[in-house]
């Protein structure tokens, strides 16, 4: 593993520092300021993707003869560390840039990488991801929405669940079986669905922090053209596991840079706040090892993921089973940092919402940490995969 970047890619990552600094407005890194003018983020967040496409940020290492800039597959890394190093917006079409595409130039044809990845690149479309299901989520493979062909169209019948922009977007791509008779694994297709099609219903879900980005997606009798699949009919799981492999593990650096980002934050705070206090928590030997431990294991997360990028740089893009370590890391150790940041409140903190920095901010992260170990896989679904497939245990 070299843990050393080129000039040109230092250089890169310096072009990417100033044009965020130009392009981010300074209300964004409040978090008070955020929610205060709910009408400005929502345009930000509608913009974001536009601004990044006109300044040549969507399609970084993607081939050019589809309108990406055919840059080496580390500076799309980069990117994405130094947008975390911000907290920068994702925008709305986050999923199609860092699932959908790289998927679509593994096993799409030719025909749809042409016509769909330069509408990714433009963000001319807007993907969600149709995977969950009320009673396939951890147990993906156990998925019930059906595809059925009829002439030259499939109807799809389900629904799908936690599907985050679903409301925002105009395509989904969705895993639907195909083949009843046909073992867990097999019989699953991965399809590319109009969101505006005859049959699609969409309602919100609001989680606990107040915000409804999630939402549940219904199918009924939902037409599509035949050829609107990715991969072959009935071996969408290994397309959807190279889906999954990108969120597991390629995207570790920009992940773990956003949480080392608000580490420093809450530490910095509860450092502020002890200090209006002669009762200063922070010293209390109990909270300076917690912290010493997040620490540690912050930086145990930096390096693996610097491995992992290096494992897939140096494999061509190709990922195995052992990314799962990854995700089973950083979502285990994000949870922890969750309690953390609420120990640092102090009393009563977990249900604390009269404070701006830590009831609002804090609280969010907490709240977002619980699910960190069931979306992308349940940690007991990533030690499974590590148990069979890295350390050849039986099943």
């Amino acid at each position: 593993m070299d843990l050393k970047f080129s000039n040109d890619i230092e250089q890169f990552r310096t072009e990417v520092r100033e044009w965020l600094e130009n392009n981010i407005p300074s209300w964004w890194h409040d978090f008070t300021e955020r929610k205060k003018d709910r009408e400005r983020y929502r345009e930000l967040m509608s913009s974001w993707d536009k601004k990044l496409s006109e300044s040549g940020y969507t399609g970084i290492s993607w081939p050019k003869e589809y309108g990406g800039k055919g840059e080496h597959v580390l500076k799309e890394m980069i990117f994405e560390e130094e947008l975390g190093k911000i907290d920068a917006p994702k925008g709305h079409n986050y999923l199609a840039r860092i699932l959908l595409g790289p998927t679509m130039l593994t096993y799409a044809t030719k025909e749809q990488k042409e016509y769909f990845i330069p509408r990714i690149i433009q963000s001319k479309d807007i993907w969600c991801q149709g995977f969950s299901e009320p009673n396939a989520g951890s147990d993906l493979a156990s998925l019930s929405t059906r595809a059925v062909l009829d002439g030259d169209e499939w109807v799809i019948n389900g629904q799908k669940t936690w599907t985050s922009e679903a409301k925002e977007s105009n395509w989904c791509f969705l895993l639907a079986r195909t083949d009843a008779d046909a073992a867990k694994h097999k019989g699953i297709t991965y399809f590319l669905v109009p969101m505006d099609a005859e049959g699609v219903t969409i309602r919100p879900i609001t989680k606990i922090t107040g915000e409804n980005e999630f939402n549940e997606v219904f199918f009924d009798d939902v037409r599509i053209p035949k050829d609107y699949h990715v991969g072959n009919i009935n071996e969408g799981w290994k397309v959807a596991m190279t889906t999954l492999s990108f969120e597991r593990g390629v995207l570790a650096l920009g992940r773990h840079s956003r949480f080392e980002k608000e580490f420093k934050r809450a530490i910095q705070s509860a450092t502020d706040r002890a200090s209006l206090s002669e009762d200063s928590f922070i010293n209390k030997s109990y909270l300076s090892q917690k912290i010493a431990q997040s620490y540690i294991e912050l930086r145990v997360m930096k390096y693996h993921s610097l491995k992992t990028i290096s494992d897939y740089v140096n494999s061509n893009g190709k990922l195995g089973p052992e990314v799962s370590l990854q995700k089973l890391y950083w979502s285990e150790m994000r949870r922890r940092l969750g309690h953390l940041y609420m120990e640092l409140q102090g009393k009563d903190s977990y249900y604390a919402k009269e404070d701006a920095e830590f009831g609002d901010y804090f609280t969010n992260v907490y709240y977002t940490a619980l699910g960190e170990n069931v979306y992308a896989g349940t940690s007991q679904i990533q030690r499974n995969i590590l148990a069979e497939k890295v350390l050849g245990l039986p099943r």
